[in-house]
């Protein structure tokens, strides 16, 4: 499972939580989920969930496939 959240110390990329892989980051823009690296230094307290599909055009694995791959 796949959640996605805005970082609001870091407009231009997206933070996802994947489950059994942890925090990722990846830059907020067309195919950006293949240039994703491990997130550090992530402060809650400006970390905000939104829904999934507001990262699809960032290439985010849409919910069908994720059982797939």
């Amino acid at each position: 499972m796949i959640k996605l959240y805005r970082d609001g110390q870091h407009p231009k990329n997206w933070v996802a939580y994947i489950s059994n892989v942890g925090w990722v980051a990846f830059p907020a823009k067309e195919n950006g989920w293949d240039y994703r690296v491990p997130a550090r230094g992530l402060d809650p307290l400006f970390l905000r969930e939104v829904p999934l599909q507001y990262g699809f055009a960032a290439g985010v694995p849409q919910p069908e496939f994720q059982k797939a791959a």
